[in-house]
């Protein structure tokens, strides 16, 4: 890591040799050592050494292990705050890369590494740049996947102490052009709801299962069941999604088990719809385990909320994806996928972008244990981070003020 970043006029952000070598040497080390939501402790630590390197102050600490790092330049008082999160997975890796993960069971399967240092970029080209003044903050995220980490950092009076007028973030796109970027008004992402469905019934030997109340059949019955929630109980211009994904039950092959737990996830784009549809769940679930003499406990976890960009800030990063050299997309439908950024644009008007990874291919996608985050795009995702300061920065005080309010504790 070369700290030879000094400040200089220009009229563009120039991503040279050196820092291109930069950002892959970075995110290739955050991917071999990846850490989960809460325990990024060394990913904290890499963070802070380049930003001590590159002479940018850097406080430690907020929300759990998240760091927020600022650069202020002139007497403007405008000010704005770009995110990047930085926890991994528990997927273990089947990339074959030789910077794989080196701990077993932990991967940057969502890209976040790439997000990291892309966002470390953007520090390096602003300090290099004399073309701008106000305050930007580099918020480094702790804890997405779970979605708790922005929540925390709120808790912990993020835009209180670090004033941030509005918040930008990007996310790498899989299946998008690389290097296109992706923005509209409006909702970007959905919003979530984790369910856990546990059914009780009574143990039997398996070979004398009229002796005994079998709650796998009564779990069958609730996943198919649960399938005609959103095609017969939804307005099909809407858009919602339940979906099973785990189902545990049983010790041995020939005993029927006493209870199965089932779990899975919600998703709206509309949040009226939450209440509706959990209702629901909560109906047929019932009336199937009365029917099948089993007992049931649901249990929903309110996750994020939408994703939604303010329409001026959009435009902002529209903007700035020209000003960067970068494809852009404005027609295209938002993602029924969830991001803990919406709890930072319910407090200021900012903007998500996704920032095309390439083709998806073999339908590797985001979650996936051959997921790989496409190296080309560091330097577009990072001049397109620092542009979005600028393009912020020139312009006057938001004309939206957002919800203003805490929102919900994620599951």
């Amino acid at each position: 890591m070369s700290a030879a970043y000094r400040p200089r006029p220009s009229n563009h952000l120039a991503i040279g040799d050196e820092l291109r070598r930069d950002l892959l040497a970075w995110r290739h080390h955050l991917h071999a050592h990846p850490e989960l939501a809460k325990h990024e402790i060394e990913t904290s630590a890499f963070v802070r050494a380049r930003l001590g390197a590159l002479g940018v102050p850097r406080e430690a600490g907020i929300g759990g292990h998240g760091v927020v790092a600022t650069l202020k330049r002139g007497n403007s008082e405008r000010s704005v705050g770009l995110r990047a999160d930085m926890d991994a997975l528990a997927i273990v890796e089947d990339t074959g890369l030789p910077f794989a993960s080196k701990h077993h069971g932990i991967m940057h399967a969502c890209g976040h590494d790439g997000h990291t240092a892309s966002l470390l970029g953007a520090a390096a080209l602003l300090v290099q740049d004399a073309d701008w003044e106000g305050t930007v903050r580099f918020i480094f995220q702790p804890a997405e996947e779970g979605g708790t980490g922005a929540l925390a950092m709120l808790g912990d009076g993020l835009f209180e102490r670090f004033d941030c007028e509005r918040v930008f973030a990007f996310h790498n796109w899989p299946g998008l052009p690389a290097g296109t970027l992706a923005v509209r008004p409006g909702p970007m992402m959905a919003c979530s709801s984790r369910l856990r469905i546990k059914l009780i019934g009574k143990a039997a030997h398996a070979a004398m299962a009229h002796q005994g109340v079998d709650p796998v059949v009564a779990a069958s019955h609730v996943i198919m069941g649960l399938q005609g929630v959103v095609s017969r109980r939804v307005d099909p211009l809407s858009s919602a999604v339940v979906s099973i994904t785990t189902m545990e039950t049983g010790i041995a092959y020939n005993q029927i088990g006493e209870s199965v737990i089932l779990q899975g996830t919600m998703r709206f784009l509309d949040p009226d719809l939450r209440e509706a549809v959990e209702n629901e769940v909560r109906r047929i679930v019932a009336g199937i385990a009365k029917a099948h003499s089993v007992r049931a406990e649901v249990e929903v976890r309110r996750g994020a909320d939408p994703t939604v960009n303010a329409p001026e800030e959009a435009g902002m990063a529209m903007r700035a994806g020209e000003a960067a050299g970068l494809p852009v997309m404005t027609d295209f439908a938002p993602s029924m996928g969830g991001e803990d950024f919406c709890w930072f644009l319910q407090q200021r008007p900012g903007a998500l972008v996704w920032i095309g990874n390439g083709p998806a291919e073999d339908g590797v996608q985001l979650h996936s244990p051959e997921y790989r985050f496409n190296d080309e795009i560091l330097p577009a995702a990072a001049s397109w981070l620092a542009n979005v300061a600028k393009e912020a920065l020139r312009a006057g005080p938001p004309k939206w003020q957002g919800k203003c309010h805490a929102g919900h504790a994620a599951g």
